[in-house]
């Protein structure tokens, strides 16, 4: 499918709207035709409950309510349908506001450069208006099943510039209405019996212009049954298919949306690249996990660190889509080193170092990712190697492990002059042992552009490269 709808680099503002719809329908038997002639029925109701005026969208964290099919009601009423969409987010409560309630221009301004996202509740008006009517009651015996379940719809539209909030709630209601009528088509197409498989949507960010598109699957049917549906979207957007984009894992996380696990996201996002005289600038592609000392209720600090760049590499394949296993502990990759035949079994649970050959014997035990080891007899010789590296993180594009004497370190890109043979390089330090503060690893270097310096020019370093499998 589904929706496309493009997210520009520049400012933006999205609405989103969820909210479970309920799903109830009464089946007289379990006639396969029957069944789906019902349920269509029954979405049709639940597109007539959009399109009415029990309809109600509430504004996240705000006192503002909209009637979207009551002429664009609007309460307060200092918001008017022709005013700009953008103009609800003056209205959202945030860490900084106002006594009345209203963002500060201090705020509006600090995000002015990043999407902004209007999250909405879909609501339904349980009781309308109109002359009281006796009720009548009527009783009939008959078997039947009745299905009930909640329909999650999530649906997402880009205002353009200085769009009307009647506008922008046009589009969209007839966007939800599309959304409807997809998941109707995926409920058909998975249900079997009376067993009824709630359709699930999903946003997913492609590469420029293509921008963000909604998927519609159906829920608790695994990504490795869901091939065939994938390879279809690759050819409808003309992606390449070796590389995941469809995926659960790939959907998309919208600005300020908290992660559930606690783990900190490409904190190096924030800091300014090094400017080298003809130099370009090659980084880690994709979404990774910082994991560093003392996570995890685990005391490793001292001799843990490798274990740490290797939870960030895995963290790495997960995001992406790859594979859909957990991060390993330290344990799990303990135990993987022993079935591999690496080490004995007395080594579980111990607190032995690493190195990246078993960094990498690791990932292709667990992941079956296979990874290129590169070798430097001295730290002096790595400020030679920028144009492999450079290569790997284009091509590549995963984070790299490094290890040398009694240290490990992950390497997330390199900034390199080809024609000086300047380098830099990003580093993400595992033996940090704080909490998830942004401001404090980026500020204190933990995570850091670092120079040849860096390294101890006299010890020799190991470096594992992983590479991508190719699938989709």
């Amino acid at each position: 499918m589904v929706v496309s709808d493009s997210l520009p680099s520049g400012r933006a503002t999205i609405l989103r709207v969820r909210g479970p719809l309920e799903f109830k329908c009464h089946l007289p038997s379990t006639d396969a035709p029957l069944m789906l002639k019902v349920i269509s029925r029954t979405f049709e109701t639940l597109k007539s409950q959009v399109k009415s005026e029990s309809c109600v969208l509430t504004v996240c964290d705000s006192p503002v309510i909209i009637w979207p099919n009551k002429s664009v009601f609007i309460t307060p009423e200092e918001i008017t349908p022709n005013a700009p969409c953008e103009d609800i987010l003056k209205w959202i409560q945030s860490e900084e506001q106002d006594p009345a309630g209203m963002r500060s221009a201090k705020k509006k301004s600090k995000k002015s450069s990043a999407a902004s996202v209007i999250n909405l509740r879909l609501m339904m008006e349980a009781t309308t208006t109109g002359p009281l009517s006796a009720p009548i009651l009527t009783r009939t015996v008959q078997k039947s099943h009745f299905l009930s379940t909640a329909i999650p719809v999530d649906c997402v539209v880009r205002t353009t510039v200085n769009e009307t909030i009647k506008d922008a709630f046009e589009r969209l209601l007839k966007a939800l209405t599309r959304q409807l009528c997809e998941m109707e088509k995926v409920t058909l197409q998975h249900t079997k019996g009376t067993k009824l498989l709630v359709p699930e949507p999903l946003h997913f960010l492609l590469p420029d212009p293509k921008g963000l598109v909604t998927v519609v699957y159906p829920a608790g049917v695994p990504d490795s049954q869901l091939e065939a549906r994938r390879k279809e979207l690759h050819q409808q957007f003309e992606l390449p298919d070796d590389c995941p984009y469809f995926r659960r894992a790939n959907t998309y996380h919208f600005p300020n949306e908290p992660y559930k696990d606690g783990y900190l996201r490409n904190p190096h996002l924030v800091l300014t690249h090094p400017t080298l005289d003809n130099g370009k600038v090659y980084l880690v592609q994709g979404t990774y996990s910082y994991h560093h000392y003392m996570q995890d209720h685990m005391d490793d600090n001292g001799w843990g660190c490798a274990y740490r760049s290797l939870q960030t590499i895995c963290s790495w394949f997960q995001q992406q889509g790859y594979v859909e296993r957990a991060v390993p502990s330290h344990k799990e990759t303990q135990q993987a080193l022993v079935d591999v035949g690496d080490k004995k079994a007395s080594f579980v649970g111990s607190r032995q170092w690493i190195g990246s050959i078993e960094v990498q014997a690791v990932l292709n035990q667990l992941l079956g990712v296979t990874s290129k080891i590169m070798f430097v007899s001295q730290g002096s010789e790595l400020a030679s190697k920028g144009r492999e590296l450079a290569n790997h993180f284009l091509t590549e594009g995963t984070p790299v492990m490094i290890g040398g004497g009694v240290l490990a370190h992950t390497i997330l890109g390199v900034a390199w002059s080809e024609t000086s043979g300047q380098i830099r390089y990003l580093i993400l330090d595992p033996h940090y042992t704080g909490a998830e503060d942004l401001q404090v690893i980026t500020d204190k270097g933990w995570c850091g552009w670092k120079g040849a310096d860096f390294w101890d020019q006299t010890a020799y370093y190991n470096l594992c490269l992983p590479l991508r499998p190719k699938v989709f």
